[in-house]
C-alpha cells in the first residue's frame, strides 16, 4: 500500500534510524531479517522482523512498532552499530493478525513484545524503543505499562495524549488530518467511528493518554518536536509530565529538542518562512546512536552535561540582523516568562492598555457551510507551516487585532492563549484564534493557532451548552512557540469561528441537528477585557 501518510512515517523513520546512524562504507549486518509471529496475551500474533548484527551476542535491542509496514527494511541502520533491531507491524496491520483500531491496544502489545524479546538468546536484557510520528505514539502508549527490560525511548514528533494532541484540539475534531490518515492508510472503519463517537475525553481516551499516567512511566526518553508540528504540544507535554511527575527512572531523565519544524525531518523551511541553515541541524545528542549508546551500552558520551532542553528561538526571516534564529538551552520547561496581556480593542488595535470603558461588542455571522479556509499551520495533509493570513483576514467573519509597530524586539517563548469574552445565538459553536507576525511589508505570517468548542469550554470530559445571548469566557489554547518579534514588526491576533478543513466546522447545533448560521459577538471593553496572553521573556533564557 502506498500513500503520502505512509511516506511521512517512512521519512521520519529514516531520519531517526538511517540518517542519524548509518555511515558510508559501514559493514552491513544481515541482508534479510528473521521473521517471527509473536503471540500477544489474547492470542493474536504480530509479525515481527529481527535484524541481528554480525558477531557474537547477546546484544541490546531497539524495538520499533509501525502501522506503515515493517517490510521496507528500515531496521538495518543501528544493526550496523551492534544493536539488534526489531520492527513490528502493529495489530491488524499488514502481516499482523487482529483488528486495526489504530493505537487502542498499543500499550499491552508493546509490553508483550518486550516480554518476548527478553526470552530470546540474542537479547541481553536491555530494550530501547524508537521511531517518529505514529512510531512515537506507539512508544507513548507503551510507556505507562513500564515493562521489565524497557530501558529508554527515543521519540520524534508523536502525540502523548491521543485525544488532546491528535484527534481533538480544544474539543474540535481535527478532521482533515485524522480522518484522512485513517482512510488513506486503510484502517478498519471502526477506528474512525470510534474516534467520532467519543467526542468527550472519557476512559477510552485516558487509556491512550501517557500524560495522565506519567507517574507510571519509568523510562528515560528523548523527545524531538517542532513548533509547526502536528503534535508540537504533545511533545512538550510528554517531556514535562515525565520530567516532573514521572516514576522512578523517568523523573529527571528526560531530554527535549524543539526546532522550527513542520511534521517531518529537521529542515530550515517551514511553510513560507526560510530560517537560517542552523535551523535544520539536529543537535548531536538528539541522534539515536548517541542516545542509545548512553542508555543501552553505558557509554560516557557527555549526555549528563547537556541541559535537558534545547530549543530554537525563531526570528524574522530575511532580516540579517534580526534577533533570534538561534539554538538555546534550558534546565527546565517552560523557561521563565511573564504572561503578558495584549488587549483586543474595538477599533482593531491590540494594546497593552486595558480598556477603561464599556462598549458594544464586535459582531459577525458564522456560517458552517462557508467556513474560513485553512492557510498553513500544524498540518499533515494540508500545506503546513507559517503562511500569510491576509486572504483569510479579508473576510467579514474574521476579526483582526494588530499592535502598533514595535520599537523594540519582543521575545515570546512558551504557551500562548487567548482569553475571549463572547456570546453566540447558538447553543454550541466554535471560536478560533491565530497569532501572526506582521512583517514591515504587510505579510501576516502565522505562528500558532487554536480553537475551543463552546460545549467544552469548561471541561473536555463533559458538555455544557450555551444559553444564546449570554456572555461567556472562552480560553483558547494556541499551544506553544518560541519567537522574537523584531523591531518594526507588529503582533496580530485573528479571531473567528472556523478554520476548515483543519478543524471540522461546528454546525452551531446539538449533535445531529441541521447546520445553522450563528451570530457571534466578541467583547472588548472594561467589563469583558478580551486579551491575547503572551509568555514574554524579559531577558534571554539559556
Amino acid at each position: 500500500m502506498t500513500s503520502n501518510a505512509m511516506m511521512v512515517g517512512i521519512v521520519l523513520l529514516t531520519l531517526a534510524v538511517g540518517a542519524a546512524c548509518a555511515q558510508t562504507g559501514a559493514p552491513a549486518a544481515v541482508e534479510r531479517p528473521q521473521t517471527f509471529m509473536v503471540p500477544m496475551r489474547d492470542g493474536v500474533r504480530l509479525a515481527t522482523d529481527v535484524y541481528l548484527p554480525r558477531g557474537k551476542g547477546p546484544w541490546p535491542v531497539i524495538l520499533m512498532r509501525t502501522p506503515y509496514n515493517k517490510e521496507p527494511g528500515h531496521g538495518r541502520g543501528l544493526s550496523w552499530q551492534g544493536y539488534v533491531v526489531v520492527v513490528q507491524d502493529m495489530r491488524g496491520r499488514f502481516a499482523s493478525e487482529g483488528k486495526d483500531i489504530a493505537f487502542l491496544d498499543c500499550g499491552n502489545d508493546g509490553a508483550d513484545t518486550i516480554a518476548w524479546l527478553l526470552q530470546q538468546p540474542w537479547c541481553n536484557g536491555k530494550v530501547g524503543t524508537q521511531g517518529g510520528s505514529a512510531l512515537a505514539i506507539t512508544q507513548n502508549m507503551l510507556a505507562p505499562e513500564h515493562p521489565p527490560g524497557l530501558v529508554c525511548q527515543h521519540m520524534a514528533m508523536g502525540a502523548a495524549s491521543l485525544y488532546h494532541d491528535a484527534v481533538y484540539q480544544g474539543g474540535a475534531l481535527r478532521e482533515a488530518m485524522v480522518m484522512w490518515w485513517l482512510e488513506k492508510n486503510g484502517f478498519d472503519p471502526e477506528a474512525a467511528a470510534l474516534f467520532r463517537s467519543h467526542s468527550d475525553y472519557d476512559e477510552i481516551w485516558r487509556r491512550m493518554d501517557s500524560v495522565a499516567r506519567a507517574s507510571q512511566i519509568t523510562a528515560p526518553a528523548m523527545h524531538l518536536g517542532g513548533w509547526f508540528d502536528i503534535f508540537s504540544q504533545g511533545t512538550i507535554n510528554a517531556f514535562v509530565s515525565r520530567q516532573t511527575r514521572g516514576g522512578k527512572g523517568a523523573r529527571g531523565n528526560q531530554w527535549m529538542v524543539m526546532g522550527p519544524w513542520v511534521h517531518g525531518p529537521a529542515r530550515s523551511k517551514a511553510g513560507d518562512l526560510s530560517f537560517p541553515k542552523n535551523a535544520g541541524e539536529l543537535p548531536e545528542h538528539a541522534k539515536p546512536a548517541f542516545w542509545f549508546d548512553y542508555w543501552l551500552r553505558g557509554k560516557d558520551n557527555g549526555l549528563r552535561d547537556i541541559p535537558p532542553v534545547t530549543y530554537y528561538v525563531m526570528g524574522a526571516c530575511g532580516e540579517p540582523d534580526a534577533p533570534g534564529n538561534e539554538w538555546r538551552t534550558a534546565r527546565a520547561w517552560p523557561v521563565p516568562a511573564t504572561d503578558t496581556p495584549y488587549y483586543l480593542r474595538r477599533d482593531g488595535a491590540l494594546s497593552r492598555s486595558k480598556p477603561t470603558r464599556n462598549a458594544l461588542p464586535l459582531a459577525y455571522l458564522y456560517d458552517p457551510e462557508d467556513p474560513v479556509s485553512t492557510i498553513g499551520g500544524a498540518n499533515l495533509n494540508l500545506p503546513a507551516g507559517s503562511m500569510d493570513q491576509r486572504p483569510a483576514e479579508g473576510r467579514p467573519d474574521v476579526l483582526v487585532f494588530t499592535s502598533p509597530v514595535l520599537d523594540r524586539p519582543v521575545q515570546v517563548t512558551g504557551r500562548v492563549r487567548v482569553r475571549l469574552y463572547a456570546s453566540s445565538s447558538a447553543v454550541d459553536t466554535d471560536f478560533t484564534a491565530k497569532l501572526c507576525d506582521v512583517y514591515p511589508d504587510g505579510r501576516s505570517m502565522l505562528i500558532c493557532d487554536g480553537i475551543i468548542r463552546a460545549r467544552h469550554r469548561r471541561s473536555m470530559k463533559t458538555e455544557t451548552f450555551l444559553t444564546p445571548g449570554n456572555v461567556y469566557a472562552f480560553d483558547i489554547d494556541l499551544w506553544s512557540t518560541s519567537l522574537v518579534f523584531n523591531r518594526g514588526h507588529r503582533i496580530r491576533v485573528d479571531i473567528s469561528s472556523s478554520n476548515a478543513p483543519r478543524f471540522e466546522p461546528n454546525p452551531n447545533v446539538r449533535s445531529g441537528g441541521k447546520p445553522r448560521i450563528a451570530t457571534q459577538a466578541v467583547f472588548c471593553d472594561r467589563r469583558y477585557p478580551s486579551a491575547l496572553i503572551l509568555p514574554v521573556v524579559k531577558r534571554s533564557a539559556r
